[in-house]
């Protein structure tokens, strides 16, 4: 009996599998059309999965062994069953070799169903519970049937009750799993994820590579940005079904952690159901904080903001790239919300908060805070630095940015114009021709106010011979490195090095070029952030940095790529979206745990949010500061020995 059905089941299976992929693949089609290098694209797909994948995946070592042996075996399984069972290519070593491989399954699944029994709160329950279960059953039901189990029971009765209830579990086994993976189940992302690995819109973040430039868009296109579902690229509706809900996005999300109205989990999770066209109602994860789940409901066809999300949800988020940096299935969650709010300013004109006035600020007086642009050099009127309107030719430019208009920043900037001068570097400035870089702009989705400041800037720089930029704006140093790469003429690139001011000083230590006087027993933590560490990955420069000034680091618990965002980034503190708590507040918190008395940044804006927190608190300085102080400190030594040197040969 049993040997006569399990070809139908199988071929059934297959059928049906078949059936749902097309089913899936006809939801993604009614994106915006995207191209792709189809073969070369999924011949990179096994080592895109096997191996760039997993090296986020490792993160989780209990997780990333029992999906090895788990998915490794279902696979394995799967292709050596339709091979025996279906195909008739039976055989000894085949058959030691699906049983091998059903036990390293259902070894995974057990440990699967032990996690799932007491979930991390991130982790979605309903069907993600019954997952392990089927896992299970499909595993356990065919190695039984691998083995000539019945054949050793002598009655008739014992074969047909025997086969009887293998037939049950294969039929509970293979059709939960073939419902859940191609028929929107939560396995679904077995075959997703592949292909989403296989045609990722940022193919260059795999084999160790980095990417996150937002994308460009054609400003002359009939809608510019994102409305509803169909509006995304294929690739990234793709991209949406490939999520596993496993709630790591939503485990480091600043805004969801402060209580404001985004959960990242729940937000792709939303496109995949306006992309379904259904509603949340079955959602089992966590909501976005203060509002109910079952709110969700669209098409394809359908506005996204008031029907899939709340205005607030879109406009809650940093752009920390947090989630993105934890997705297991590298999902671009901040390109979404980007390509979203680019219709909400563009097309709408709906910036929450003071972002009209912002955006309004930058068209007239190219800086956010509508200051006269004459004014730009005005902190540096005791400084004599050089124009490169003056000069025409430099070693270094040193990118000043919108610090320029704020008394706080301002400090920052004066003590790395003291580390150049200590340096002997042959530096000038923009002075009046230097713009704003667009960051605040493209972030609040006014795609054409940042075209238009970046062909500007890049006009204005095209005019000038220089080695390097340097900037102490972590947000302009992204721009300019990255997004800006897009505006220059076809063929060209620029012919400078775009630097962070942390990492050049950096680069004066080890040249030997700055004389520091050493910090003993300082006690410091390093605040990483976002658009220096996860957007550019420098994370060692300002460590080394600190090194070299003989203090004691000690790391937050969240440092590195796991750092906690301060809440500047994003528009954040212009749309002002409302939480239980402000993240500024959270960070320092982090901070506070370590006992440090000093928090060095490398952003002025991550100075702004963390000096904005109510003492009492830990000194927030840049390193800048930290340098120049220990300059001022080797040079007053320097001074007093050489006075005490007059003194004794007056003496003698």
């Amino acid at each position: 009996m049993l040997d006569q059905l399990l070809p139908l089941l199988l071929a059934a299976a297959l059928v049906l599998v078949v059936a749902g992929v097309v089913k899936r693949v006809s939801l993604w089609r009614r994106g915006r059309p995207e191209k792709v290098r189809l073969l070369r694209g999924l011949m990179a797909m096994p080592r895109r999965y096997m191996l760039d994948l997993h090296h986020v995946v490792a993160r989780d070592k209990y997780m990333s062994n029992t999906h090895v042996a788990t998915a490794g075996g279902f696979v394995l399984s799967l292709v050596l069953l339709v091979a025996i069972h279906l195909l008739g290519f039976s055989s000894g070593v085949l058959n030691v070799a699906l049983s091998a491989a059903l036990v390293m399954m259902f070894t995974g699944a057990v440990f699967v169903y032990r996690r799932r029994r007491n979930p991390p709160s991130r982790l979605s329950k309903g069907p993600w519970m019954r997952l392990p279960k089927s896992l299970l059953m499909f595993a356990f039901s065919f190695f039984i049937t691998t083995l000539p189990l019945s054949a050793a029971v002598s009655s008739d009765v014992g074969r047909w009750a025997i086969s009887i209830l293998l037939v049950v579990g294969i039929i509970w086994g293979l059709g939960g799993l073939v419902f859940s993976m191609s028929w929107g189940g939560p396995m679904k992302h077995a075959f997703a994820g592949a292909l989403h690995l296989a045609f990722h819109r940022r193919p260059e973040r795999f084999g160790g590579g980095r990417s996150t430039g937002l994308k460009a868009i054609d400003l002359a296109a009939p809608k510019l940005g994102v409305e509803q579902p169909a509006d995304f690229k294929w690739n990234q509706l793709l991209g949406f079904d490939a999520c596993v809900q496993c709630g790591k996005c939503e485990a480091v999300c600043p805004a969801f952690a402060a209580g404001q109205p985004l959960n990242p989990k729940k937000l792709i999770q939303d496109m995949v159901v306006g992309m379904a066209g259904c509603s949340d109602a079955k959602f089992c994860g966590s909501p976005h904080p203060g509002i109910a789940v079952g709110n969700a409901v669209g098409d394809a066809h359908q506005p996204i903001v008031g029907g899939l999300i709340a205005p607030e949800t879109l406009w809650s988020c940093t752009t920390c790239r947090a989630c993105v940096e934890e997705c297991p299935m590298m999902i671009e969650h901040v390109d979404a919300v980007v390509d979203m709010r680019r219709f909400q300013t563009l097309e709408k004109g709906s910036t929450p908060g003071k972002g009209t006035e912002v955006l309004e600020n930058l068209s007239f007086t190219d800086n956010p805070n509508g200051f006269n642009p004459q004014h730009r050099t005005h902190w540096a009127a005791d400084q004599n630095l050089p124009l490169m309107k003056q000069v025409k030719s430099t070693d270094v430019l040193f990118w000043v940015s919108d610090g320029a208009f704020d008394m706080r920043s301002q400090r920052i900037l004066r003590a790395f114009v003291k580390i150049l001068n200590a340096a002997g570097v042959d530096f000038a400035v923009l002075g009046d021709e230097e713009a704003d870089s667009g960051d605040m702009a493209r972030r609040l989705g006014d795609e054409a106010t940042f075209q238009r400041l970046a062909k500007r800037n890049i006009a204005t720089l095209s005019q000038y011979q220089f080695k390097t930029l340097v900037t102490t704006d972590p947000h302009a140093f992204h721009c300019l490195k990255n997004e800006y790469l897009d505006f220059y003429p076809a063929g060209e690139k620029p012919a400078f090095e775009v630097l962070h001011h942390s990492t050049f000083i950096n680069n004066l230590v080890k040249a030997q070029r700055l004389r520091l006087n050493a910090s003993k027993g300082s006690n410091v933590t390093y605040h990483d952030p976002c658009y220096l560490g996860r957007y550019n990955g420098e994370y060692a420069a300002p460590r080394e940095l600190l090194a070299s000034l003989g203090m004691t680091l000690v790391e937050m618990e969240r440092s590195g790529f796991r750092s906690r965002c301060c809440g500047g980034g994003g528009g954040a503190p212009i749309t002002d979206i409302p939480g239980e708590r402000r993240i500024a507040d959270m960070r320092m918190d982090d901070a506070r745990q370590t006992g440090a008395e000093l928090i060095a940044v490398g952003c002025q804006q991550c100075t702004a949010m963390l000096e904005g927190v109510v003492e009492p608190r830990p000194v927030v300085k840049d390193i800048a500061e930290l340098v120049a102080e220990a300059l001022t400190m080797a040079e007053r030594q320097q001074r007093e020995s050489s006075r005490r040197i007059e003194i004794a040969v007056e003496m003698a």
